[in-house]
C-alpha cells in the first residue's frame, strides 16, 4: 500500500489493464468499480479504445471484470458499440441497489442526433445484463445540453448522486457541431459537470450543472468531476481539466471542494495536481472510493509510448485528507 498518496505515487501504480495496442489513441481506461459487500468482490468496469480508423475504432468496447484480490481480474461481461448501434461508447458505472439488483449505467452516442447520451441495464446478475434490454437514462437535448456521459454513482442517507460529464453549449455551437458524433472534440462547446438525483437507481431528477470551466486558467475548456470522497465533513472531488479540445483525448486531473455536493471551489487553479511522467502527461478518469479504511483509486494513466493503461493505487484516508487540506491552503 501506498502510505503517502501522491502525484509521484501514481507512476508506481499496480497494471490492472493494458490496451491493446502500443500508441497514442490506444487505451485501456475510463475505469467505474463498485465493492460487492455480500459477495466480498470487486467489480470493475472499463472501456477498451484504438484509434479512429483502426477497427473498431473509438470506443469499441466495454468490459467488466470481477476481482476477490484486486490481484487477478477475471472479465465476466463485455458489450461492443454495435450493439447500441453506436459510433463509440465511454465511461460506464456498475451500482447495486438495496434489492440487490445491478445496474450498469453507460455512455454513447446516439445514432439518432449524434449526441452523447445515458442509459442503464439492470440484471440480478451483473454477467447476465442484456444490451437489447437498454434504456434511456439522460438525453442531451431535453435538458438543453449538447452532449451527456460519463456517469458515476456516490450514496448517502438514502440518495444516489449521478455525477456527469455534459457538453454545453457556447457561441461556437452549430447543429453541424454533431456530424463528427463528439462535439467534446469539436472546440464548439465546452465540457462541464452536471448532477442528478435518484432514491431508487431508476427515477433520476436532473439538478443542473454544478462545475463549469472558467474564462481562463489550464482548465477553461474541461472540467469533469469523476469520482468524490467525503473527509472530514467535506466533499473532495476529483476532476478532469483541459485548456482546449487539443487535450480532450489527454486530460489531466486535479482537485476541488463543497459542502454540499453541488456548489464547487477548485483547490487547483494553476495547473493540474495529478500527472503522468509521460508523454502527454495525462492522468484522468480517477474513481476514488473508500472502504474498511482504505482508499481505493483507479485511474487511467499515460504510458511512455503514448497509449493509456488502467491502474490501481491504495492509500490510507488520514494522508490522503492530509494532502487535500494542504491543497485547500495553498
Amino acid at each position: 500500500m501506498n502510505e503517502i498518496f501522491s502525484p509521484e505515487g501514481f507512476a508506481g501504480g499496480q497494471i490492472v489493464r493494458e490496451p491493446v495496442g502500443f500508441e497514442p489513441g490506444y487505451w485501456a481506461g475510463a475505469p467505474g468499480f463498485f465493492y460487492d459487500k455480500v459477495e466480498k468482490a470487486f467489480y470493475l468496469t472499463y472501456r477498451l479504445r484504438r484509434p479512429r480508423g483502426v477497427s473498431p475504432d473509438r470506443g469499441g468496447e466495454a468490459r467488466i471484470a470481477r476481482s476477490t484480490d484486486l490481484k487477478h481480474f477475471e472479465d465476466i461481461w463485455s458489450v461492443t458499440k454495435d450493439q447500441y448501434e453506436s459510433a463509440s461508447i465511454e465511461r460506464s458505472a456498475i451500482y447495486k441497489g438495496r434489492n440487490g439488483q445491478c445496474h450498469y449505467f453507460t455512455s454513447y452516442v446516439d445514432p439518432m442526433d449524434g449526441r452523447w447520451c445515458v442509459a442503464q441495464i439492470k440484471s440480478g446478475e451483473i454477467a447476465n445484463l442484456d444490451p437489447k434490454k437498454v434504456e434511456r437514462v439522460f438525453s442531451a437535448a431535453p435538458l438543453g445540453l449538447e452532449g451527456i456521459k460519463d456517469p458515476w454513482i456516490y450514496e448517502e442517507n438514502g440518495v444516489y448522486y449521478m455525477f456527469l460529464s455534459v457538453a454545453v453549449a457556447t457561441p461556437k455551437t452549430r447543429k453541424e457541431s454533431h456530424d463528427t458524433l463528439d462535439i467534446f472534440n469539436t472546440g464548439e462547446c465546452v465540457s462541464a459537470t452536471g448532477l442528478a438525483t435518484s432514491t431508487d437507481l431508476n427515477s433520476w431528477e436532473w439538478q443542473g450543472i454544478i462545475l463549469k470551466p472558467g474564462e481562463s486558467g489550464w482548465d477553461r475548456y474541461c472540467r469533469r468531476i469523476n469520482s468524490v470522497l467525503k473527509l472530514d465533513g467535506k466533499y473532495f472531488a476529483f476532476y478532469d481539466g483541459s485548456a482546449s479540445e487539443a487535450e480532450n483525448y489527454e486530460e489531466k486531473a486535479a482537485n476541488a471542494v463543497s459542502s454540499d455536493l453541488r456548489a464547487w471551489r477548485t483547490l487547483t487553479p494553476e495547473a493540474p495536481f495529478w500527472t503522468s511522467p509521460n508523454h502527454s502527461k495525462s492522468v484522468r478518469y480517477m474513481d476514488a472510493q473508500i472502504l474498511d479504511g482504505v482508499v481505493y483509486l483507479f485511474y487511467e494513466f499515460a504510458r511512455h509510448d503514448g497509449a493509456h493503461d488502467l491502474r490501481l493505487v491504495r492509500a490510507e484516508p488520514d494522508n490522503f485528507a492530509t494532502l487535500l487540506k494542504l491543497l485547500a491552503k495553498r
